[in-house]
């Protein structure tokens, strides 16, 4: 009991006090500050037993601490015990302050919880104060130091070393070393958080710069071009940086390459497929212009990447080198769509170029006003029906149309698509007479012959065998006839093959393409023609050599 030497009580008592206390800020991490918090109540407060009991995120509590007793702390320390057991215990017996007490007389409900515990054996008390080995005494400790903060643990203490249940001034020494106690705490997880998250952000940027340097590495390392450009405002698409490759497949240094955008060194032809292009995703294959003058085929490849989660972002461009499957392609194609020995459009090549001059209607000029009005009040004032049957499928064709009038009638001014069928006269007797390989030599120097006759803009193609066919748009009937006659004027000369000199002429029929009809239908006409000019001359005349 606290009676004369209570003076002396209070002093050692705050002594004790702000030793332990002293000693709750000296640890380092939470473990050690739990630990410092246990050890102090036993070599500081007077008690020869002490728990820590420590909430978890999910708000049951844990043992994290223990002092007094080896074999006590190896039995519980780390045990846990349900935050409805606990609450039901900080709600019983007697409040000391924020202190709970739970007398043997009413705690033994407590034995069969789940809160970890141990057991003291000792004798029936013999008076009132006395410590009995059931007894049970708890420390609450809150956030904020009051009973109305959050829970972060409770103080368990049992044994009192002077075998007495605390007075006055012992159950406010245990109090304040309980406040202090959660400030540590506190301070403690403050501390243990500040550094994980100093471990974490180092990790973070070590691994940032570890990716960085990953991804220089891959960009200026990677063996076809890369290149990284602004996106959106004033400068969007100006290149800011490429890699070696890049540099080396165009020909330019990168300090020349960071004056150009793509749109700079892109084809003229190819710039709408560039504008086509998505930023995100976007591949396309185009021509780029080297440093010599000369163009490239390559595939690019667009994605869009940020400097941070806010920051600006770019445009990285992934460039292949493609020359040499393009130039496969194109001979792949040209040899689908070229005769392999005079080098001509072909057949099919020939028809496809007629075909996508024409359409399947009949070109016709547009009713006059009262041709118009007169057709209205005949069939009705359909004028929405009326013009999608006149307009639909040809709103951007231009109609292909003939000149008025037959073979030999005056020209009347109309410009057209001329046809000129070519059958070479005396070419069989050749091939009978020389073989093969002088009447292959034969249509190779005529093939010449009339593709240098004709105009930049016209087709010259094989139609197979010794027949031949050109393509001249924008003749009248006279233009078409004249250049008949200086396409035959340049086959007849002799044509020499392996020092031998043979002769050949040629019949030409002049067809007129126009809108309504096929292309087998234009050829044929130009077929029939043909053969009427043929027929019409004496076969001496017709053979030239």
């Amino acid at each position: 009991m606290e009676t004369e030497s209570e003076p002396y009580v209070r002093l050692a008592t705050l002594r004790q006090l702000h030793q332990v206390v002293a000693e709750l800020n000296t640890a380092r991490s939470l473990a050690d500050t739990l630990q410092t918090v246990a050890d102090g109540v036993v070599n500081g407060l007077g008690y020869e037993l002490a728990c820590v009991n420590l909430v978890r995120p999910d708000g049951d509590l844990v043992v994290a601490a223990f002092a007094g007793n080896s074999s006590a702390e190896a039995l519980i320390t780390g045990r846990v015990g349900s935050r409805d057991a606990w609450d039901r215990r900080l709600a019983m017996g007697e409040a000391w302050g924020a202190l709970r007490f739970i007398s043997y007389t009413e705690g033994w409900v407590l034995d069969d919880d789940d809160v970890p515990q141990w057991y003291t054996e000792g004798p029936e008390p013999r008076f009132e104060d006395e410590w009995h080995p059931a007894d049970r005494l708890f420390a609450p400790m809150y956030a904020t130091g009051a009973a109305g903060g959050e829970l972060l643990g409770v103080i368990s203490v049992d044994r009192p070393r002077n075998g007495r249940r605390p007075g006055a001034w012992g159950r406010e020494a245990l109090q304040m070393y309980a406040f202090q106690a959660a400030i540590a705490i506190s301070n403690a997880r403050l501390r243990a958080n500040m550094q994980r998250a100093l471990v974490r952000l180092e990790r973070e940027q070590q691994a940032l710069r570890a990716s960085e340097e990953s991804f220089r590495q891959a960009f200026e390392y990677a063996p076809s071009g890369m290149a990284i450009a602004e996106m959106g405002g004033d400068q969007h698409g100006r290149i800011l940086r490429t890699n070696d490759a890049l540099c080396r497949l165009l020909g330019r240094p990168a300090s020349a390459m960071r004056r150009y955008s793509f749109s700079d060194l892109v084809h003229p032809e190819d710039i709408g497929t560039l504008l086509r292009t998505s930023a995100e995703g976007g591949r396309a294959e185009l021509r780029l212009a080297r440093r010599d003058g000369t163009y490239v085929w390559v595939s690019l490849r667009n994605s869009v990447v940020a400097d941070a989660a806010d920051g600006p972002r770019f445009l990285l461009t992934h460039v292949e080198d493609i020359e040499e499957r393009k130039r496969r392609e194109l001979q792949l194609a040209h040899r689908a769509s070229h005769d392999s020995l005079t080098g001509l459009p072909n057949s099919a090549e020939l028809r496809a170029r007629l075909s996508a001059r024409l359409c399947r209607r009949p070109h016709a000029g547009r009713p006059s006003a009262v041709d118009s009005l007169d057709a209205a009040y005949e069939h009705g004032f359909d004028f929405g029906h009326a013009s999608l049957q006149q307009e639909e499928g040809f709103d951007h064709h231009v109609h292909t149309v003939a000149p008025e009038g037959r073979d030999g009638d005056v020209d009347d001014g109309t410009k057209g698509l001329a046809v000129l069928f070519c059958d070479l006269d005396g070419f069989k007797s050749i091939n009978d007479r020389f073989g093969h390989h002088t009447g292959d030599a034969v249509l190779i120097e005529v093939a010449r012959r009339l593709t240098s006759g004709v105009r930049d803009g016209d087709t010259v193609a094989r139609l197979g065998g010794d027949e031949f066919v050109v393509l001249a748009d924008g003749l009248g009937r006279a233009d078409a006839q004249d250049l008949a006659v200086r396409l035959r004027n340049a086959i007849i000369p002799p044509i020499r093959v392996d020092g031998r000199a043979v002769r050949v002429g040629a019949s030409f029929g002049i067809g007129w393409a126009h809108c309504g009809m096929s292309a087998d239908e234009v050829l044929h006409s130009a077929d029939q023609r043909m053969y009427v000019e043929k027929r019409s001359r004496a076969k001496q005349q017709r053979r030239a050599g």
